[in-house]
């Protein structure tokens, strides 16, 4: 099965396409929104190529890390590409979606909140291809892509 892991930024996302059957990742990849983009052109930009990558590769689950409730630094325009990538989730023919914090993911994975901070920093090795060569956002979408499997 092919799932999608999806960690926004505010000028970009960053995504990871991952077959379940074997734990490969099959792409992952960056969508950056120009700079000439005003917002709503941005989020259709977003929400377009969201479709498109849902379709090309028949991605069945998704996830995406949200930005923690209680973060210090929220960011608008973060919180709309999250908005609009979980509006494309609900418009698309996914079988099933989520929307992600650390703990939740970490419990989709089996592991504990502690366990997945040190993995997506970087400080601990995780059994996937090039893992230590990663963005730690690279490493979220990852990791939000294998829990999406959890939604079968």
């Amino acid at each position: 099965m092919m799932t999608i892991g999806i960690r926004a930024r505010p000028s970009s996302v960053v995504y990871a396409v991952v077959d379940t059957a074997d734990g490969n990742i099959v792409n992952l990849d960056e969508i950056v929104v120009p700079l000439a983009f005003d917002t709503p052109d941005a989020l259709k930009y977003v929400r377009s190529n969201f479709l498109d990558i849902i379709r090309e590769y028949d991605v069945q689950q998704a996830g995406i890390r949200a930005t923690e409730p209680n973060s210090q630094r929220m960011n608008i325009q973060r919180l709309q590409i999250e908005g609009v990538i979980i509006e494309a989730f609900a418009s698309s023919p996914l079988k099933g979606y989520y929307v992600g914090h650390i703990s939740s993911i970490a419990s989709r994975l089996g592991r504990t909140r502690t366990d997945l901070k040190p993995m997506i920093d970087g400080d601990i090795a995780f059994d996937v291809d090039d893992w230590e060569n990663m963005s730690k956002e690279e490493r979220e979408a990852v990791l939000c892509a294998l829990g999406a499997e959890q939604n079968a």
